[in-house]
């Protein structure tokens, strides 16, 4: 059976505050047979190894922000860079979650060959 790529494409969604398209399912996991299963997987590793890539690039960017924080005198722009930081962070934090973020194709594997 060959996975219709507009179909699989359609299993994700671009986001833009993490830089990377994540999994939106139209269907329940367990209610996708194998094949499906395996092209979505094979989708998500393929966007699973840019996730350290982005992370990297928050961090360099939190450092120059943590720099212009040093830096700066007034108050309230002090607050705007804290909070600046304080995205970027929750960001890193959300991307190391779907870093995570993998099926387990081992006990659907055996339920169908069995």
């Amino acid at each position: 059976m060959r996975i219709n790529s507009r179909w699989l494409d359609s299993q994700f969604e671009y986001s833009a505050r993490h830089g990377i398209s994540i999994p939106c399912l139209s269907t329940d996991w367990d209610e996708l047979n194998l094949e499906h299963q395996t092209a979505i997987l094979a989708k998500w590793e393929m966007i699973r190894g840019n996730i350290p890539d982005h992370i990297m690039r928050f961090e360099a960017i939190i450092r120059l922000k943590q720099q212009q924080l040093f830096e700066e005198d007034d108050f309230a722009q002090s607050c705007l860079i804290n909070g600046d930081i304080a995205d970027l962070a929750s960001r890193i934090n959300d991307l190391n979650i779907w870093f995570r973020t993998q099926q387990d194709l081992d006990s659907d594997s055996k339920r169908h060959s069995g």
